[in-house]
C-alpha cells in the first residue's frame, strides 16, 4: 500500500466518524424558559460582569456559538453548561432555598480566584476574562449577599 492510499483512507474514516458523531447529541438546551422573577438581582455593574463572564454556563440564557451543535465540540460545551447549571443557575436564583443560595455565595469568592471562568472557555471568549477589580467586586458582592441570606 502506498502512502497516498493510506492518507486517503485515513481521511475517509475521519469524515465517516465525524459525520456519524453528529447523530450523538446531549440535548442540553441553550435557552430554557424560566420565570423572570427568579433571576438574580444585583447592582448594575455586577450584573454586567455576571452576564459577560458567567451566564454562558450558569444561566438559562446560553449564547449558542456556531459549534454548540457540532460534535465533538458540542459534547464538551454542553457538558460544561450542564455542570455549570447544576452548581448555580442565576436565572433560577430566587427559586433556590436560602441554604443553597448561602452555599453558592460562600464558595463564589474562592471559585473566582481558582477556576472561574474556566481557562478552556477563555481561549475562545477572552472578553470574559475578569480583571482584578472585577474579581474583587464580585467577591465583595458575594460576601455582602451572603450576609443578607443568613
Amino acid at each position: 500500500m502506498n502512502f497516498k492510499k493510506i492518507l486517503t483512507s485515513f481521511w475517509f474514516w475521519v469524515l465517516v466518524i465525524f459525520i456519524g458523531s453528529q447523530s450523538i447529541s446531549l440535548n442540553i438546551l441553550a435557552k430554557l424558559k424560566e420565570n423572570p422573577k427568579d433571576e438574580i438581582q444585583a447592582p448594575k455593574e455586577v450584573m454586567s460582569i455576571l452576564k459577560r463572564s458567567c451566564y454562558d454556563c450558569h444561566s438559562s440564557e446560553v449564547k449558542e456559538p456556531f459549534y454548540y451543535n457540532i460534535a465533538p465540540l458540542s459534547w464538551v460545551v454542553q457538558l460544561h453548561v450542564k455542570n455549570g447549571r447544576k452548581v448555580v443557575n442565576f436565572s433560577k436564583w430566587n427559586s433556590y432555598s436560602k441554604e443553597k443560595q448561602f452555599k453558592v455565595m460562600d464558595k463564589l469568592p474562592k471559585a473566582i480566584v481558582i477556576r472561574m471562568p474556566l481557562p478552556s472557555y477563555l481561549w475562545i471568549h477572552q472578553e470574559s476574562t475578569l480583571s482584578k477589580y472585577e474579581k474583587n467586586l464580585l467577591k465583595k458582592w458575594a460576601n455582602e449577599l451572603k450576609e443578607t441570606i443568613k
